[in-house]
């Protein structure tokens, strides 16, 4: 591949990476988010392919199989078991214990009231209702910590310039936005995307400043990943059968008690 379409196609497929990763802090419904994190999955094997494709390295190759597999299938599906189970998994036990005496005292108005406050809760629990940051403040907050990726990374850049390398503030950014994104979001399942994009992020990162990691390294990496997201998965399908939702102030009100 020529060297120059070899920089333009890295460049776009790192600018969809980024790109990505912006679109979430942007979006309120989780299904949505999901949707859009399979998607940076796809840019990310397409970087190690890239890298593959201008280095000639068959390892490269099979671990861009394996990330766009994992990262673009296996953990978004995950991920829509898990909300698909908090969104219509059972309300605490004192919700039922209260709906069950509104229903014995009136069964005509009663019942349709215990029905649309159970709807009102699956509703909620399927979008971002209660970010500790607005959308507009993290667009901000997004361009500002994209050009403080840049500026750190330029000395690495100026080390050995090379269209990976120059492309290396776009791993960064991703992982600082991932982090952004895993403080100031609320519900449990937007904070595990929060943790992906920063595994992401840490990943592009190293394909970037390292043309790719051996295979081995990738694999313990991306199990490690998926056994997370399978805790997580639990943890919040649990979280919404004791509090009645995955809100992180239910745990911070259990501390507190």
């Amino acid at each position: 591949m020529p060297g120059t379409l070899h920089a333009q196609l890295l460049d776009l497929v790192c600018g969809a990476f980024l790109l990505a990763a912006v679109v979430v802090l942007w979006l309120r419904q989780l299904a949505s988010i999901v949707r859009v994190f399979a998607l940076q999955g796809v840019a990310l094997a397409g970087i190690a392919a890239l890298l593959d494709g201008h280095d000639s390295r068959w390892e490269l190759l099979a671990v861009a199989v394996g990330i766009g597999l994992l990262r673009a299938g296996l953990l978004p599906l995950l991920m829509r078991r898990a909300l698909t189970a908090v969104a219509t998994g059972p309300a605490p036990l004192a919700g039922d214990a209260g709906g069950a005496g509104g229903a014995a005292g009136s069964t005509g108005a009663g019942g349709a009231g215990g029905t649309g406050h159970h709807y009102a809760e699956d509703v909620s629990e399927a979008r971002e209702t209660q970010p500790l940051v607005n959308i507009a403040a993290s667009l901000l907050s997004a361009a500002l910590l994209t050009l403080l990726a840049y500026a750190v990374a330029r000395p690495l850049v100026a080390l050995h310039p090379t269209p990976a390398t120059r492309a290396l503030p776009v791993g960064l950014a991703v992982v600082l936005i991932g982090f952004f994104v895993l403080v100031t979001r609320r519900r449990a399942l937007a904070q595990v995307v929060g943790f992906l994009l920063l595994d992401n992020g840490i990943t592009a990162t190293a394909f970037l400043a390292a043309s790719g990691v051996p295979l081995i390294v990738e694999l313990g990496v991306s199990f490690d990943v998926l056994l997370a997201v399978l805790v997580l998965g639990i943890l919040t399908t649990r979280m919404r059968a004791a509090f009645g939702g995955t809100g992180i102030d239910d745990l911070r009100e259990l501390c507190d008690r």
